[in-house]
């Protein structure tokens, strides 16, 4: 779709009242019009990356059909991001991005954009040890996952989003000393809560993607072992 000149200008006067911060927000068709509804942007780190509030979606979605999502960014080019594409990808609409200081747009549309397992660099919430689990599970043995909204260091919250989940996604527990190929391994890396998966891949190797690294292949070594708190098996294998 095209945007006209009257929702451009609109966009740019919400990007620029959000400075220094992302501005977020949705385009939706309502009664055969096109409109810019401005959301909140509720992350936690709002000048580098934005996390659009769940209200706002959902009042928008009543109102009318959401066509696509829109931000900005404050400081980069309006080009999308490698966590743009992937979370386009999940939001199946259009994105349209825009710099509000040199007034220049970035577009993208979902085309099928799939990350490789390995080197992926690391976004909470978007691109992480779980979502790695989900596109490995979905991609090696057809099997589909939920995705769950996290927010950052969730466990020290007091939330425990593996241990709560697991079983719903079809998983089971099994003892540590019986993993083979494709089962999960629950850890609690610097935390009192289970908080990262990792994909055993047979002969000691696992697959797994640390806060804040790449993500990689490493060997299943006495300091993954030591913090891991429970493995688990699809019921499908």
């Amino acid at each position: 779709m095209n945007l006209s000149e009257g929702l451009k200008n609109e966009i740019l006067v919400h990007a620029k009242d959000e400075l220094p911060k992302e501005c977020c927000g949705l385009i939706i068709i309502k009664k055969g019009r096109t409109r810019y509804k401005p959301c909140e942007n509720v992350s936690d780190i709002p000048k580098e990356t934005f996390i659009l509030a769940t209200s706002d979606y959902v009042k928008a979605e009543e109102e009318g059909e959401i066509v696509a999502v829109v931000h900005s960014h404050p400081f980069e080019s309006p080009e999308p991001s490698v966590a743009d594409k992937v979370a386009c990808e999940k939001s199946n609409v259009e994105w349209f991005i825009v710099n509000p200081t040199t007034e220049k747009w970035g577009y993208y549309k979902p085309s099928g954009f799939k990350l490789p397992f390995v080197g992926r660099e690391f976004y909470f919430g978007i691109i992480d040890c779980y979502s790695l689990v989900k596109d490995y599970f979905k991609q090696e043995l057809n099997i589909d996952m939920n995705d769950y909204f996290r927010e950052d260091r969730f466990w020290e919250k007091g939330e425990s989003l593996y241990e709560d989940n697991f079983e719903k996604e079809g998983f089971i527990k099994i003892p540590i000393n019986e993993i083979k190929k494709h089962d999960l391994l629950f850890m609690h890396l610097e935390a009192n809560l289970p908080n990262h998966a990792a994909i055993y891949l047979g002969e000691q190797q696992i697959l797994h993607h640390v806060q804040g690294r790449l993500s990689s292949r490493d060997i299943l070594g006495e300091y993954y072992i030591k913090n891991t708190a429970f493995a688990a098996r699809h019921k499908s294998l």
